[in-house]
């Protein structure tokens, strides 16, 4: 799926969701602590920041959700014993080939 695909759906399921609840845009602007407008940008399926998706979601009781969309990764048994209570900081410099 193209971006904007992706985008114009969250916004689509996004205003299923307000209406189930039966907010108005107004109502969940207000409760959310953003402007009309944006809420129409997002639910358009337009750009919008991330901290304004944030704030929608938790207004909707949406934002647990967000466990499913990006899930804590453990390591694996062999990696904690290896790792032992270190997490990792930063990722590795990709390998050349030779």
């Amino acid at each position: 799926m193209a971006d904007a695909t992706v985008v114009e759906e969250l916004g689509r399921r996004l205003r299923q969701v307000r209406l189930k609840q039966n907010l108005t845009q107004q109502g969940l602007a207000e409760e959310a602590g953003v402007s009309v407008a944006t809420i129409r940008n997002l639910e358009d399926g337009k750009r919008t920041q991330l901290v304004t998706l944030i704030r929608v979601l938790r207004t909707l009781g949406l934002l647990s959700g967000l466990d499913q969309l990006v899930p804590v990764q453990a390591p694996s048994p062999i990696e904690q014993l290896r790792l032992r209570g270190r997490e990792r900081q930063r990722a590795s410099s990709p390998r050349s080939k030779p």
